[in-house]
């Protein structure tokens, strides 16, 4: 059984959010996408032996997310979620685990950008957050949707995640 070593960090002040219960649904969004063999085996995770997968969410403000999206991708706008996908960018041979353990990354997350993309979509926060959430943990599995194919599975597991999980 695998065990997942999930750090949550809101470094957002004037917002609030119970970072224990972001914690805890993305924890069963995680093992619920662990679960399911095709994706891992699809996954940059495929013939490595963990058991430990370990990532960051950190929860910020659309000043910093912009900031990192400009300094990083050379985009200047806010966005609503920026991966690191440090294992699956890696190169093979640059690939590191540790006692079993595999760091995954990191999924940064604007929580003004998920607050009004709720109101434009005339959903709840916290279906908008998880959404997101899940969409980062298929980025940080190696997973991307650079095509119509690719992009429809994606969104496909990020409603069934919502669906089924949440």
């Amino acid at each position: 059984m695998t065990e997942f070593n999930i750090f949550v960090e809101k470094i957002y002040e004037n917002f609030e959010i119970d970072e224990l219960k972001v914690h805890s649904d993305t924890v069963k969004m995680t093992e619920y996408i662990f679960k399911d063999k095709n994706i891992i085996d699809n996954s940059c995770l495929k013939n490595y032996k963990y058991s430990v997968i370990s990532f960051d969410i950190v929860l910020v403000n659309n000043e910093e997310i912009h900031r990192i999206n400009k300094e990083y991708r050379k985009k200047d706008a806010p966005t609503d979620v920026i991966t690191f996908a440090i294992f699956a960018d890696s190169k093979e041979d640059e690939k590191f685990i540790f006692d079993g353990e595999i760091n995954l990354g990191e999924i940064i997350v604007s929580l003004d950008k998920i607050q009004s993309q709720a109101k434009e979509n005339n959903t709840a926060f916290t279906d908008e957050l998880y959404y997101i959430l899940s969409h980062g943990i298929l980025h940080l599995l190696g997973y991307d949707h650079q095509n119509e194919t690719d992009f429809n599975f994606m969104v496909e597991t990020q409603n069934k995640i919502k669906a089924e999980v949440l």
